[in-house]
């Protein structure tokens, strides 16, 4: 047992190494618009087909974010909360099996 938290150490590596790439890939490029893969797939197929690039309409009007960035944090929110609530299950169900076992 030479490392007691590699994982942890390995984890921390991870995160570090991807704040740094996305730090650096942020700073060279100036003025980039980040759309969603959703509105670059719809626009390629219908520049592929010749076709409609939105030929769904929903049934209830829907609130459109005045831009991409305030979409990617309410993506980001929803995440973060779902992440929370998962840990928090998790976290309760591993607690009651150790309540158990004493």
């Amino acid at each position: 047992m030479a490392y007691r938290y590699t994982l942890e150490m390995i984890t921390i590596a991870a995160i570090v190494i991807f704040c740094l790439i996305f730090f650096s890939t942020g700073l060279t490029m100036k003025d980039a618009d980040f759309p969603g893969t959703d509105s670059l797939a719809a626009a390629k197929m219908a520049a592929l087909s010749g076709g409609i690039t939105d030929p769904v309409v929903p049934l209830i009007p829907q609130w459109i974010p005045p831009g991409p960035e305030i979409e990617s944090t309410l993506f980001s929110l929803q995440a973060a909360i779902g992440g929370i609530l998962v840990g928090g299950i998790f976290g309760y169900w591993i607690g009651q099996r150790k309540t158990k076992k004493e």
